[in-house]
């Protein structure tokens, strides 16, 4: 009776075990829920109580004291991490085009504490940053990250083989487009500020007197708030279509 109730322990402590190390993995890179804004308390409190709704879809019979069961730890962190980092990548991107603006419009300067990093970084990719947060938010992203963490215990259950080198080249290849999702967010400000600033080289050629330093720096930064106050409509669709690559990719790491 007793090696039946160890057997029952053994069972349930790495169906725990196991969802908590792929919810870990997730929490420790994902925006959002692993983010530093938020409280650490909260965030291991919230950590702990999805392990322990998803423990029951994580069945497995291997020994928690064996070499099987260190590698399956391992592997279970490293999947988390690798869903959350593709999905960090969309926010990073949004980001980097908040910094791009901001060097159009002369405000690559004004710089404030980041509290997720730790160091500083430009106030309108913060501001980016936040919109799009909120975005995630209001589109129930957290909610669908969370069903695909439960359907992954179907499609991947702990034991089998997690990432692969094809895995790891998708990752990649998506990170890859970074950049690109970047200019695509900041591509309408930085196209109106062009304008801008071809417009002050032409006057600059026919009144080469005039002190363009003095005079084009605050027209710069009144038209680029009016050019991003403009350009805000398309920032939704920009981050849906990188957060819908996103989904798929992490999808196929799921195996679903």
């Amino acid at each position: 009776m007793s090696s039946v109730d160890y057997a029952q322990i053994q069972h349930l402590l790495g169906s725990l075990l196991w969802a908590m190390g792929r919810v870990g993995g997730l929490f420790l890179v994902a925006p959002v829920f692993g983010d530093k804004v938020v409280p650490q308390r909260i965030r291991l409190g919230v950590m702990l109580i999805l392990a322990f709704v998803l423990a029951p879809l994580a069945p497995t019979s291997i020994d928690l004291m064996s070499a099987d069961g260190v590698a399956t730890m391992v592997s279970q962190v490293l999947l988390g991490a690798a869903v959350g980092f593709v999905l960090k990548l969309v926010f990073e991107a949004v980001s980097f085009g908040g910094q791009l603006v901001g060097q159009s419009m002369s405000l690559g300067f004004a710089e404030t504490v980041d509290p997720r990093g730790g160091g500083s970084s430009p106030v309108l990719s913060q501001f980016y940053l936040l919109m799009v947060t909120l975005l995630f938010l209001a589109m129930d992203g957290h909610l669908r990250l969370i069903a695909l963490l439960a359907d992954s215990f179907h499609t991947l259950p702990p034991g089998h083989a997690v990432i692969d080198a094809n895995g790891l080249h998708a990752i990649l290849l998506f990170a890859a487009h970074l950049f690109g999702g970047a200019v695509r967010v900041a591509l309408p400000a930085m196209t109106s500020l062009l304008m801008v600033n071809i417009g002050f080289a032409a006057i600059s050629r026919a009144a080469p007197s005039m002190n363009l330093f003095a005079v084009g720096f605050p027209i710069t930064v009144t038209l680029g708030f009016v050019a991003l106050w403009l350009s805000l409509r398309s920032v939704p669709g920009a981050f849906e279509s990188l957060q819908n690559s996103a989904w798929t990719l992490m999808h196929e790491l799921v195996g679903g």
